[in-house]
């Protein structure tokens, strides 16, 4: 499992006191970090390989500013050319929301998928979901 602390914005924050439901997405992405990392380790969007297909949340309980919030990320299955994420979203040991994204291993010059190289795919395989 992927771990992420995340430290609440007041701009997060919406009207009726908690973090707007259009952040959750943002900070799930940026708990994807390391595994964007394993398949574009200089972070450059010229050789980019991880093209996002679906996301999916769901949201089972408010979240707040002022308290950190964890982030956990599994890789849920790996395909030949894509790779399916489970996250979760925990504040003061809370489970707040749930969320799922699909990505593919993609090349961008050649405009097709691509095998997930086997490297990466064992990299990926220490953090399956069970």
């Amino acid at each position: 499992m992927f771990q992420m602390r995340i430290e609440p914005r007041v701009s997060e924050t919406d009207g009726v006191g908690h973090i707007n439901n259009t952040t959750i997405p943002i900070w799930l992405e940026a708990a994807r970090n390391p595994i964007f990392k394993l398949f574009t380790p200089d972070d450059s969007f010229a050789n980019w390989k991880m093209i996002l297909l679906s996301i999916q949340v769901d949201y089972l309980s408010q979240i707040y500013f002022g308290t950190p919030v964890e982030i956990h990320t599994w890789v849920k299955r790996i395909g030949n050319t894509s790779l399916e994420l489970y996250e979760e979203v925990y504040q003061r040991g809370h489970h707040c929301a749930k969320g799922k994204a699909v990505y593919v291993n993609y090349n961008q010059e050649k405009q097709v998928s691509e095998l997930i190289p086997d490297n990466i795919r064992q990299e990926l395989e220490k953090h399956l979901y069970s």
